[in-house]
C-alpha cells in the first residue's frame, strides 16, 4: 500500500539558507562532467563549446576578491559571463551543470525562474547580498517573460558582475533577442543591452527538438482506477493525491520559490480530473511545478484530459509557448514513467 498525502495541505516555509542550498543541479545532472558529454561529430560547435566552458571554468578564481579588491583592485578583464545559445536537446544543461561541478564554491545553479522567484521571496537587495560572495552563478533556461523580469535581471546580472561573480547561462534565444514576442521588448532595449553586455555568446548547433513536435501523451486513466494503479505502482512509497482544480488554487498561495519544498519526499503524483488551464497566471505557476517534478523525476498517474490538452491553443501559440511545450513534454514523460515505467 502507498502512503497518501495531499499537496493541498502542504504550506512549506523555507529560510534564506534553505533557498540558497537548493540552488544546485537536479539529480538528473548530479554526476555529469565535461568528459561525460558526448559531442556530435557532425556538429563541431559542440566540441568548441566544451573547450570554451573548460577555459571559462579555469578562469574562476578561488575568491572573488572581497571588499578590498572591489574598492582598490583592478576590474577583471573580459566579460563576466558565458552564454550558451542553442536549441532544445543539444546538451546545454549538461554542460552548464558540468561547469558548476568543476568550479570552486560557493556557487549556485538554478533556472531563470528560480532566480526571479528568489528575488520575490527575499527582495532584490538581499538576493544581491547573498549571491555577491559567490564565485559562480549558473542560470539555466534564461528567458525574459515581462518588463519586470527584464529590469530585475538586468540589474541583478550587472551588480553580480561588478561584485566579481562569474556568470554562466543557457538559453534558446540570443541575449539581444530576449523578450521578443512576449512584451514590447523594444521599449526595454537599454536593459536588454546591459544584460547582453555581461556575456560572451557560445553557439551550440544540433537538431532542435522544437521541430520534432510533442511526444504523444499517454491516454489518461479513469478516476475510478487511480487508487488501484497507485497502490500497484507506488507500493510502500509516499504519494501526493490531489484534485487537479484544488491543486491549482493551492499553488496560488505558495510562493514558487518553495515548490521544491512542496514536493519534498514525494515518490509519486496522482491527479484527479486534470482539465485545460484557462488562465495565463495559473498556467505559468503550474509550469514551475512541472519543472520541479521533472527535476526530481516524480512519476505521475492522472485522470481527465491528456497532458497535450493541458494548455489552451492560444497559450501554445503565444509568447510563452516555449514554456508550455517544455512543460507538456516533461509531464508526458513523467506520465509515461508512471503508467508504463518508461524512463523520463
Amino acid at each position: 500500500m502507498a502512503t497518501v498525502e495531499h499537496l493541498t495541505t502542504r504550506t512549506p516555509r523555507a529560510s534564506v539558507e534553505e533557498l540558497l542550498t537548493g540552488l544546485h543541479p537536479s539529480s538528473r545532472f548530479g554526476d555529469v562532467s565535461f568528459s561525460s558529454y558526448r559531442p556530435d561529430p557532425a556538429q563541431p560547435s559542440q566540441t568548441a563549446a566544451v573547450k570554451a566552458l573548460e577555459a571559462f571554468g579555469d578562469g574562476i578564481t578561488v575568491s572573488n576578491g572581497g571588499l578590498f579588491a572591489k574598492l582598490f583592485g583592478s576590474k577583471p578583464k573580459g566579460r563576466a559571463g558565458i552564454y550558451l545559445d542553442g536549441g532544445f536537446g543539444v546538451g546545454k544543461t549538461h554542460l552548464l551543470a558540468s561547469l558548476w561541478h568543476s568550479a570552486p564554491g560557493p556557487k549556485a545553479f538554478g533556472t531563470f525562474v528560480e532566480y526571479t522567484n528568489l528575488v520575490g521571496a527575499l527582495s532584490f537587495r538581499k538576493t544581491v547580498e547573498a549571491l555577491s560572495s559567490y564565485r559562480l552563478v549558473c542560470i539555466d533556461e534564461f528567458e525574459l517573460d515581462d518588463p519586470g523580469d527584464t529590469v530585475l535581471m538586468s540589474r541583478l546580472m550587472r551588480e553580480l558582475a561588478d561584485a566579481g561573480v562569474k556568470l554562466a547561462a543557457t538559453s534558446n534565444t540570443l541575449p539581444g533577442s530576449l523578450g521578443e514576442g512576449r512584451f514590447a521588448a523594444v521599449d526595454f532595449q537599454r536593459e536588454i543591452q546591459v544584460l547582453a553586455e555581461q556575456f560572451d555568446v557560445v553557439r551550440i548547433d544540433g537538431e532542435d527538438y522544437r521541430h520534432r513536435g510533442l511526444p504523444a501523451a499517454p491516454a489518461p486513466l479513469s478516476t475510478g482506477e487511480l487508487d488501484a494503479r497507485m497502490n500497484a505502482e507506488f507500493d510502500g512509497g509516499l504519494v501526493a493525491v490531489d484534485d487537479f482544480g484544488a491543486l491549482l488554487k493551492h499553488l496560488a498561495g505558495v510562493h514558487p520559490s518553495r515548490y521544491r519544498q512542496l514536493i519534498d519526499g514525494i515518490d509519486g503524483i496522482v491527479w484527479k480530473d486534470v482539465h485545460t488551464i484557462e488562465h495565463q497566471a495559473t498556467a505559468l505557476r503550474f509550469v514551475v511545478l512541472a519543472d520541479r517534478l521533472y527535476d526530481k523525476d516524480v512519476p505521475i498517474l492522472a485522470s481527465g484530459v491528456p497532458f497535450d490538452q493541458l494548455f489552451t491553443a492560444e497559450m501554445m501559440a503565444g509568447g510563452y509557448m516555449k514554456k508550455y511545450f517544455r512543460a507538456v513534454s516533461r509531464l508526458t514523460a513523467l506520465a509515461r514513467e508512471g503508467q508504463s515505467h518508461e524512463p523520463s
